[in-house]
């Protein structure tokens, strides 16, 4: 695959850099991203992928756009009031950039459809905002062997971890199993600052850029927190793999992605 006149401009900045050149540019465009929700983290993840030039990125969104969703869900617009979230977040990353092909899934994410999901991709971002999808996201994504990036945000705060598999800790391996349902705020009965979903939903596709590229560090084996107000990122070293988790250890329990109760707030929102 060579690089047309036009994505040497368009990725000029890209391939100056070492770490990428145009090799590692051509290795975006043939990469495969999947995103679990189009809201707070996966709409400036989305945005940044496709800027960056990642070939294919594919949205999992069942909801319609609402107006509340404006104050933090960038990849959307007024106009797109009423639309579903897959049709505004393709319609938005097609104006930014042609190269990139948008599949869009307007479904719900569960254990029956959710290891499908994840399948075709190299990468998958977790940009929904309750524990049950984040449980599901990572056991289906441990059974397929695929790497992502977790994150939460809340009121001010944010959080991300990355899993490889075969390297470090997964994220039930750190939280075991879900809180009682309703036992922690959401998203709507808490509150959230609009740009804290860009400053981890980015991160998020940096996470996935270096992955992709094969460059850097990547967040396995620890949490990365970070608190708005105080203005402060801290790293957390998670516990090392002990081989007993219940889906990625030694003798897993869980052998297929588990429906858990979900909050009110789901990953619609």
């Amino acid at each position: 695959m060579d690089l047309s006149d036009t994505q040497i401009e368009r990725y000029s900045r890209h391939i100056l850099l070492k770490e990428v050149g145009a090799k590692g540019q051509k290795k975006l465009l043939e990469a495969k991203v999947l995103i679990v929700g189009a809201g707070g983290l996966g709409a400036p993840a989305a945005m940044y992928l496709a800027a960056a030039g990642v070939g294919t990125i594919g949205i999992v969104d069942a909801d319609v756009v609402d107006l509340s969703n404006l104050q933090r869900q960038i990849i959307h617009g007024t106009a797109d009031v009423g639309k579903p979230k897959v049709q505004s977040a393709a319609e938005t990353i097609a104006a930014m950039n042609p190269d990139v092909k948008v599949v869009t899934h307007r479904q719900f994410a569960y254990s029956a459809n959710i290891r499908e999901l994840v399948r075709p991709y190299d990468f998958v971002i977790d940009g929904t905002d309750n524990f049950p999808a984040k449980f599901l996201i990572n056991d289906a994504c441990v059974l397929e062997k695929k790497a992502f990036s977790h994150a939460g945000i809340l009121r001010f705060n944010g959080q991300l971890m990355t899993y490889v598999p075969g390297q470090g800790p997964c994220f039930r391996c750190v939280f075991k199993e879900p809180p009682p349902k309703d036992a922690v705020p959401t998203c709507r009965q808490a509150g959230v600052i609009g740009a804290m979903g860009g400053v981890i939903g980015s991160l998020q596709a940096m996470e996935a850029v270096k992955f992709i590229l094969g460059k850097g560090e990547l967040l396995t084996g620890a949490l990365l927190t970070y608190d708005a107000l105080s203005n402060r990122f801290h790293k957390v070293k998670l516990p090392p793999w002990n081989g007993k988790c219940a889906v990625c250890g030694e003798h897993p329990s869980i052998t297929e992605p588990i429906d858990y109760a979900q909050a009110a707030c789901d990953l619609r929102k």
